[in-house]
């Protein structure tokens, strides 16, 4: 991975974590209709999915290039 494709995956990574917490926000509104919090629940799944697997890829990939040093 070169520098700049390793800066768009943490600025995706960061990117994924704030809509996160955002959502995690919105959740806490007590005036948030069950439907809006279940449409909500499940965006905030997905990206902390997609911010988890941005993550496992890294490690993979720092493990592979470790391996011949």
């Amino acid at each position: 991975m070169n520098d700049r494709q390793e800066n768009l995956t943490i600025k995706s990574f960061e990117n994924k974590i704030q809509n996160s917490k955002e959502i995690l926000e919105k959740l806490n509104d007590n005036e948030i209709s069950l439907s809006d919090a279940m449409k909500l629940y499940k965006k905030g799944l997905k990206k902390l999915k997609e911010a988890e697997e941005i993550l496992e890829n890294a490690e993979i990939e720092f493990i592979e290039s470790n391996k011949f040093n």
